[in-house]
């Protein structure tokens, strides 16, 4: 009855891989202003098959030639989107590496020694005491070269009075975000990418914006305290959650480097 249907194990693995790539399409553009062009070019996508189907030709040939340079369009268009979503998936193969060598080595990946991590997170309670806005970025497997080239280099050993100092108002680095490698300051003032997201509370701020923006983009953990209501938030993977605790916010950081 079905002898017409000839499926091999390449026909399955193709439709996997179109429904994979599809996944990754939506999970792109979601909650981005990018959204409404994607769903215009799928509609006209669609109207154009069906004008083939029907023998429109004049319609067909029309809407087959924007089509044909859509490629080109769609590069300037999603150009965020597509570098953000090629960074994703850089992000993720450098954590399976570091999974994969973890477990062969059954041993434990660079992380923030006790010290620093108290360092840190008393820092951290002291500016959200005093409703110090400050904005502190983990660096993990990334590189996160461009983002160092936008503040001031300062290379110095993680301590409570400097990072307070730091991000006093009114002084010259306060402005900006301070990058964090494990238990070395690398430098303040940087400046981080903005996120398109549109499903953002309005009670979030730039600085909440920033955090969530360079999430997106690479696999950095990003600490932001609030100077108008001192709550401190912990942002990972484009995800925000605000710290009941310092012990939730030291969880979080200990989490993070795993």
């Amino acid at each position: 009855m079905f002898d017409f249907i000839n499926i091999s194990f390449i026909d399955v693995l193709d439709i996997l891989m179109v429904g994979l790539l599809i996944y990754w399409l939506i999970r792109v553009v979601r909650g981005t202003s990018a959204v409404n062009i994607f769903l215009g070019i799928l509609l006209l996508y669609v109207i154009w098959i069906a004008s083939r189907a029907l023998g429109m030709k004049l319609l067909s040939f029309i809407l087959g030639q924007v089509l044909g340079v859509g490629v080109v369009a769609l590069l300037v268009i999603f150009q965020p989107e597509i570098r953000r979503f090629l960074l994703r998936i850089s992000s993720s193969t450098t954590a399976a590496q570091k999974g994969v060598f973890k477990f062969f080595r059954h041993t434990r990946s660079g992380g923030m020694a006790p010290r620093e991590l108290e360092e840190l997170t008393a820092a951290c309670r002291k500016m959200s005491e005093t409703k110090t806005g400050a904005l502190i970025v983990l660096r993990h497997g990334s590189g996160l070269g461009d983002i160092l080239d936008t503040g001031d280099e300062i290379d110095a050993r993680i301590n409570r009075r400097l990072i307070e100092n730091i991000f006093f108002k009114n002084t010259p680095l306060h402005d900006g975000a301070m990058i964090v490698s494990e238990d070395r300051i690398l430098a303040a003032r940087c400046t981080l990418p903005i996120t398109q997201r549109q499903d953002i509370p309005a009670h979030y701020g730039m600085r909440h914006r920033a955090a969530i923006g360079l999430s997106e983009v690479s696999d950095a953990s990003v600490i932001v305290v609030s100077e108008e209501t001192g709550n401190i938030s912990f942002v990972n993977a484009g995800n925000i959650r605000t710290m009941g605790s310092i012990t939730e916010l030291r969880l979080a950081i200990e989490q993070s480097y795993q």
